[in-house]
């Protein structure tokens, strides 16, 4: 059970993010980007505390240096991360950059104190600050790759600096103390349990933000996914294709919940998702918006939705819902409004309006039917 659970964690990270949580990504390297600019303004000062305290001139020139360099860094991706989700290697970049931006510190270190490059604390706890930043990306795979990186990238430096040193007393420093292997076999351990602990951390926003994106009853989409997606789906569209917004709601359900009960009435409406769901295409998508009313995406045009949304209704009125014993089937119907992109509406609210409408209307009209044009 132990290994399957571990299986489905690291599927679940190494995964592709749904736009949901690509977009809430998005807003995280932003945010990162202005993280990474405060926290290099901060690092201005320690060269001058470090000068202060009696630190070395050409240790203070290097530290100095470095946090111009990085200053200057963090600006350019501050600038990058605004345009949001036009740069899909934006996050790998900047991951990368924290990363080997530290590394590259210690081996400058390392280049006037060899035990520097090992055993500076300050320095070296930025690959736990790089590691713990991907979690405001939401992504699963950014913090697993920052973690290896870390890891390869401090465990060759030290391996480089121990197998380069002449003898034990290279090894020892009056600043920095002495550099033993044990030492840094813990650091590389604190660096996997960082990131282990970060994944765990990005798992449970993904299983959060999942859920919030769920219908409990039904398993399907509901209201804040459709919210969420829209936009992207219909930007994709741009480039070509064609799509259909069906907005139906069930007919006369509150007789069936008042005389079934609320248990039946949600077998009912589980019953309809799956007749319906028989319809759909692949990468179709069924929306519940709330209590019986659902949304339908199809790609097609609207000729084509019509017969199809159609379809699904006869099927679901020739399909009555078994209650259980004793009870006769419920023959189930619903009203359908359609809306084509970008003929009836340019987003997601001018679609709802103009399904709602025409589903409206159908209900008017004694209901169990799909309106395809305003009365």
């Amino acid at each position: 059970m132990g290994t399957n659970r571990l299986a489905t964690l690291l599927r679940s990270l190494l995964a592709r993010p749904d736009e949901v949580m690509l977009e809430l990504g998005a807003g995280g390297e932003l945010l990162v980007a202005r993280l990474r600019a405060a926290l290099s303004a901060l690092i201005l000062l320690l060269p001058l505390v470090g000068a202060v305290s009696g630190a070395e001139v050409g240790e203070t020139v290097i530290g100095l240096a470095a946090a111009v360099f990085v200053n200057i860094m963090a600006q350019v991706w501050l600038v990058l991360a605004r345009h949001r989700r036009q740069h899909a290697w934006l996050p790998y970049a900047t991951c990368t950059y924290d990363v080997s931006t530290t590394t590259g510190v210690l081996v400058l270190l390392a280049l006037g104190d060899r035990v520097a490059g090992m055993n500076s604390m300050v320095v070296w706890a930025f690959y736990l600050i790089a590691i713990a930043m991907t979690a405001l990306r939401n992504d699963g795979r950014l913090t697993l790759y920052a973690g290896a990186l870390s890891i390869v990238q401090y465990g060759v430096l030290a391996w480089v600096l121990f197998a380069t040193a002449g003898g034990p007393a290279e090894l020892v420093s009056p600043d920095y103390g002495t550099a033993i292997p044990a030492n840094q076999l813990e650091r590389l351990l604190l660096l996997l349990i960082m990131t282990l602990l970060t994944a765990a951390i990005v798992h449970r926003m993904q299983r959060l933000v999942e859920m919030s994106g769920r219908d409990g009853l039904t398993g399907l989409p509901n209201r804040m996914w459709l919210l969420q997606q829209m936009p992207r789906l219909l930007e994709r569209l741009r480039g070509g294709g064609s799509m259909t917004l069906a907005l139906f709601d069930l007919d006369r359900f509150r007789r069936v919940n008042d005389e079934l009960g609320r248990i039946d009435g949600d077998r009912a409406l589980r019953h309809v998702v799956a007749t319906v769901g028989q319809g759909l295409h692949d990468g179709e998508r069924l929306v519940r918006m709330g209590g019986d009313e659902f949304v339908a995406l199809l790609h097609c045009p609207m000729g084509t939705a019509w017969e199809r949304i159609e379809q699904m209704r006869r099927l679901l009125w020739e399909d009555p819902f078994q209650p259980g014993r004793g009870v006769d089937p419920q023959r189930l119907s619903f009203s359908a409004g359609l809306a084509a992109w970008p003929q009836d509406g340019d987003d997601l609210s001018s679609l709802l309006a103009s399904a709602d409408r025409r589903q409206r209307a159908g209900k008017r009209h004694g209901g169990n039917r799909v309106m395809a044009r305003d009365p």
